[in-house]
């Protein structure tokens, strides 16, 4: 076993991952997304823009040959080479940390020599991480602090200035006094779990497990347990919570007195997550009894049902999605603007206010605040006057606070895809995805096959007919609690 950086770094996100990666069954472990590889090419463009007006060396050994890339590192160290990229950093073992008999490995993006005196003579080594985040997270910090340790082993003194550089080159110092405790407390829990062998707890995290590659592993042992992870709202300081007052499984969420709950989680926090669970186990919706469950909304002949396709590190939104349905006539179109090379998207925001303005009066629908964000920047990057776009704005409908607001759904989330699929709409592509078409559009851009481009209009257009498909049931469902004049229950038809 090798105590390393990434361990560290999948234990801080997540220890059961951290005990996956070790001690788990590889056949059950995914392939890795694409969407996480063009992340990685995208980090090593990053790092590569970094290094192009630098002179640096890196060592050259075999793949997984750590103690080969260690002695080559510390030769260049002792060198005094002015900066090594893809340092290997290998400590045998830690008295200190009580990890014995296990390795600790780091390779930091970059090694950079500074004034000290360490045992190489007088210069040291301080770490520097390049990152894509847009801010220095906790799990960043812990990780350059990791490898500042193993440098201090190393090289005999303690690096004073290691730095992490995120998007942008904006550069972070990583406060040692601060980092080095928090990250030996990291690295001692790990090493103690894995020794063990003690499985961590199943919690399935809609944020942070989508791109596991364990998450299909994880998620079939969550639902065979019913596990209060699946419930949208339980969070991991309520779950633990639940777990304390004895509320271990769906079923008892949904029928526990509420007395204890409300007292701990507060009434309307304990009101949603019991009524959430009791909608999950009867597979039926629920009326949220606020005012805007007793308002109409908005229905017009002609309606707009409007979705996005963006590239976030161009800052690109290449697709306009719209479906048009025209109720008077019962027809349905689907108008897909796109911009098929990056600087065409002044063209498409073009295309799209001049199809808003043949129907003035048609709302138009869309599933979370994204859609409205997006016109706001496009607005400004390509000067609307701002006469057009309030009343375009005031036409814009969104299907996610009204769901959220109205009704509670037998879903582990409250994603459009989730939603809909429960109303038995299905995706032409399976497998296509937000993140996927990230990815299709990026190869696009390289290949020119235009089989990638049919994929994302075929999913656009499905999340422009999922939008519709919501908002009629939604409409429906709110009639028939209004006419009823009682909370209300109503399955997919």
């Amino acid at each position: 076993m090798l105590l390393t950086d990434n361990l560290l770094l999948d234990y801080k996100r997540c220890q059961r991952r951290a005990f996956l990666e070790v001690c788990g069954e590889v056949a059950q472990k995914e392939a890795e997304r694409e969407f996480l590889l063009k992340l990685r090419r995208e980090n090593q463009k990053q790092v590569e823009e970094i290094l192009a007006h630098q002179i640096y060396q890196k060592p050259s050994f075999s793949r997984g040959d750590w103690q080969e890339g260690t002695r080559q590192t510390q030769q260049l160290m002792a060198q005094g080479v002015e900066l090594i990229h893809r340092g290997v950093l290998w400590v045998s073992e830690s008295e200190e940390l009580g990890i014995r008999g296990t390795p600790l490995l780091g390779k930091p993006t970059l090694l950079v020599k500074q004034p000290g005196v360490s045992k190489f003579g007088n210069w040291a080594y301080s770490p520097v991480n390049v990152k894509l985040g847009k801010r220095p997270k906790p799990e960043y910090k812990v990780i350059t602090a990791f490898h500042a340790y193993l440098l201090a082993q190393i090289q005999g003194i303690l690096p004073k200035n290691p730095l992490l550089v995120l998007r942008q080159q904006k550069r972070y110092g990583v406060d040692l006094h601060n980092w080095l405790p928090r990250m030996k407390a990291v690295a001692i829990n790990c090493y103690q779990m894995l020794l063990s062998e003690m499985e961590p707890d199943v919690f399935i995290s809609r944020q942070r497990c989508s791109l596991c590659q364990w998450h299909t592993h994880c998620r079939a042992i969550a639902r065979n347990l019913n596990h209060l992870s699946l419930v949208p709202g339980v969070t991991p300081s309520r779950y633990q919570q639940l777990q304390q007052l004895g509320v271990t499984s769906l079923a008892a969420l949904a029928t526990e007195s509420s007395e204890e709950i409300d007292e701990v989680l507060g009434d309307e926090i304990a009101f949603q997550l019991q009524q959430q669970a009791r909608s999950i186990v009867e597979n039926r919706a629920f009326l949220r009894e606020n005012d805007r469950a007793l308002s109409a909304i908005p229905t017009a002949e002609v309606e707009f049902y409007f979705d996005i396709e963006a590239e976030p590190d161009r800052n690109l939104d290449f697709l306009l999605g719209v479906l048009v349905v025209n109720r008077r006539d019962k027809t349905e179109q689907f108008y897909p603007f796109l911009a098929e090379h990056p600087d065409e998207e002044a063209l498409i925001w073009q295309q799209f206010l001049a199809l808003t303005e043949r129907y003035p009066q048609a709302p138009i629908f869309h599933y979370s605040e994204y859609e409205v964000d997006t016109v706001k920047r496009l607005a400004r990057q390509y000067p609307t006057p701002n006469h057009s776009l309030q009343p375009l704005l005031s036409r814009f409908v969104d299907l996610h606070a009204w769901v959220t607001a109205t009704a509670t759904l037998p879903v582990e989330s409250y994603s459009l895809k989730s939603l809909a699929q429960w109303l038995g709409f299905e995706w032409r592509d399976r497998d296509a995805s937000g993140d996927r078409t990230v990815c299709w559009y990026d190869r696009w851009l390289h290949s020119g096959d235009r089989a990638l481009l049919d994929a994302i209009l075929r999913y656009n257009e499905d999340d422009c007919r999922a939008t519709y498909c919501l908002k009629d049931w939604l409409v429906d469902f709110l009639a028939d609690a209004q006419n009823e004049n009682q909370p209300a229950s109503i399955a997919p038809k």
